[in-house]
């Protein structure tokens, strides 16, 4: 996972820095990129890794304090701490999205996995498969639940980590955030048959990537995508009934 970390820590947009910081850190925190009770570097490290200011980061704390993700703690031994989120209400979220916005979204995502599961497929090295591989045995075993969740999000911010491309890798993690959690409501009807699919799905894209095939890596992650997506919607139609 040291790719997509690596991400997490580049400089931030020069716009907005404080808002972008929580939004990177919150976002690498709900896919369990960061890891619950992990210590983040020190607050002159961290502002020099995301290139901003101590001051710009001190803001950023506060405000990921404030929602409940990170925990400061003072004296020795102390620093700022990982919290790891508690389920959202996704029906909720899902209520606060028009069909017309997931179809957008699902489009949006879709070219963006695409994008990234061909180049991975380009430029993988054997170390880059290595967590994709990881990650599959470790969804193999485990349960229906919050964390299956996060494995499916890491796994795909792994892909693109394996594109070699922070931007794409940096927009993964923003989407999984966006998206990750409600793509998940698509697959929640029938646990053991979706969980299988999911597998048969997962594995097919590495498989690809492994072959070094681009094109076919590239049409199986956008289906993979496109076809939680429209689960998705039927099921917000469902919830207009």
């Amino acid at each position: 996972m040291e790719s997509a970390r690596l991400a997490v820590f580049a400089p931030v947009d020069s716009t907005a820095r404080v808002e972008a910081v929580v939004r990177r850190l919150a976002d690498a925190i709900a896919l369990g990129l960061l890891a619950d009770g992990e210590q983040l570097p020190s607050e002159a490290e961290l502002a020099g890794q995301l290139g901003v200011s101590t001051v710009t980061l001190r803001e950023a704390l506060m405000a990921l304090r404030q929602q409940g993700m990170v925990e400061t703690r003072r004296g020795r031994g102390g620093g700022s701490f990982v919290r790891l989120p508690s389920d959202l209400d996704l029906g909720s979220l899902l209520r606060g999205y028009a069909v017309e916005e997931l179809r957008d979204l699902g489009d949006h995502y879709a070219a963006i996995a695409g994008a990234a599961a061909r180049l991975a497929a380009q430029r993988a090295l054997p170390s880059d498969l290595a967590p994709l591989l990881r990650s599959l045995d470790e969804m193999a075993g485990a349960d229906w639940d919050g964390r299956l969740r996060r494995l499916d999000g890491r796994f795909h911010v792994e892909i693109a980590a394996a594109s070699q491309s922070a931007r794409l890798t940096q927009e993964e993690i923003r989407l999984q955030a966006d998206i990750g959690p409600l793509l998940w409501l698509s697959r929640d009807e029938h646990h053991e048959m979706a969980k299988r699919h999911l597998f048969d799905q997962h594995r097919a894209i590495v498989e690809a990537i492994r072959a070094g095939e681009g094109d076919q890596a590239r049409e199986l992650a956008e289906r993979h995508v496109l076809d939680a997506v429209d689960h998705l919607i039927e099921l917000r139609l469902r919830l207009q009934e």
